[in-house]
């Protein structure tokens, strides 16, 4: 019981991560290009490099505004505990592209920690579940939203 309560803790946390940071971009994601740039062309990962300068830079905004909304997705219900393993998948999934792209902007490697701790809390979550405080335990849903 206790462990449960303490997942859903977890859960809703990770899921206010997620919207905290699809927030900065509600009001628009031009802020987001020069990051965008500079990632790019510190980007050591051979592969992951050439994608984001011949892919991703020149339809910055389409892949900028599909990880807002991907964010706000996966953080809106992680927090109510809808489709709780779908969604943290999702979240997982942004993380890495954060991981592997905009985190290589960050000198301190530190703050860098940030964007790897997203991937291992949204990977527990996927992994674990909802907990007991969730929508999808709650309430009757179609089984699509359940985990």
């Amino acid at each position: 019981m206790i462990g449960g309560f303490f997942q859903s803790v977890a859960r809703i946390g990770v899921g206010l991560y997620w919207l905290y940071f699809a927030s900065q971009k509600w009001s628009g994601v031009a802020w987001v290009h020069p990051l965008m740039v500079e990632a790019a062309a510190k980007n050591p990962i051979p592969g992951v490099h050439e994608l984001l300068v011949q892919v991703v830079l020149p339809n910055w905004q389409l892949f900028a505004e599909a990880q807002t909304v991907g964010e706000t997705l996966a953080g809106g219900l992680l927090v109510v505990g809808l489709a709780t393993r779908y969604a943290a998948g999702l979240a997982v999934l942004l993380a890495l592209g954060l991981s592997l792209s905009i985190a290589f902007d960050i000198a301190d490697l530190g703050a860098r920690w940030l964007y790897y701790l997203a991937v291992f809390a949204s990977l527990a979550i996927a992994v674990n579940g909802s907990g007991s405080l969730a929508l999808e335990r709650v309430f009757p849903v179609p089984r699509w939203l359940q985990s």
